[in-house]
């Protein structure tokens, strides 16, 4: 028997309800920052994800129409800067919303400005460049980082959410023996 082309969707695609499903997943907020001709510029991401411990790597994507896509060519290092869950003007300001007298505040950090008081840091080399649709994917490998046990500002469903106040649980095994999200090494049954 030959291979029979796989089924197509019945329906047009709904670009709106698959950005909508896409919201389903919770995220963390952060800002990325470049320099520019001696000029800082940064915008909200939340797309943004670990890629590789060993070498560190990681992710952004950016959106083809931003202004930051245009910036990135030029910068071969860039600033991620992962919000706390008070920092939520910081957010929108980023994201093109301004904030009446909102008062933003860089640091350095290897060189490279990173928003003052956010919950981590990363200083990145970008080592990779992919088009994907109407994004390009942005491989950086991490020269730096740093990071503080606060609480994060979280994204979900178009809207900003924080955690509970109690402490999150923490997780049975250590840290340098297993990573719940890549590397299990054992398959559940399936019944």
């Amino acid at each position: 028997m030959e291979n029979e082309p796989s089924a197509k969707i019945a329906h047009p695609f709904n670009s709106k309800e698959f950005r909508a499903a896409l919201g389903r997943f919770a995220t963390g907020v952060t800002i990325i920052t470049a320099q520019n001709q001696g000029q800082t510029h940064g915008m909200t991401a939340n797309a943004f994800v670990s890629v590789s411990l060993d070498p560190p790597l990681v992710l952004v994507s950016l959106d083809n129409r931003s202004y930051m896509h245009r910036i990135f060519p030029g910068a071969t290092r860039f600033g991620i800067s992962v919000l706390k869950e008070d920092q939520e003007q910081l957010s929108n300001h980023f994201a093109g919303r301004s904030v009446d007298g909102l008062h933003i505040r860089f640091t350095s950090r290897e060189d490279i400005p990173v928003l003052e008081g956010a919950l981590a840091y990363f200083v990145v080399e970008v080592i990779d460049i992919h088009p994907a649709g109407d994004h390009t994917l942005y491989i950086g490998q991490v020269e730096y980082f740093e990071a503080r046990d606060e609480k994060p500002l979280l994204f979900y469903a178009g809207k900003y959410h924080q955690l509970p106040g109690r402490e999150p649980k923490t997780f049975p095994h250590p840290e340098n023996e297993f990573s719940l999200f890549s590397i299990g090494s054992f398959d559940p049954p399936v019944k």
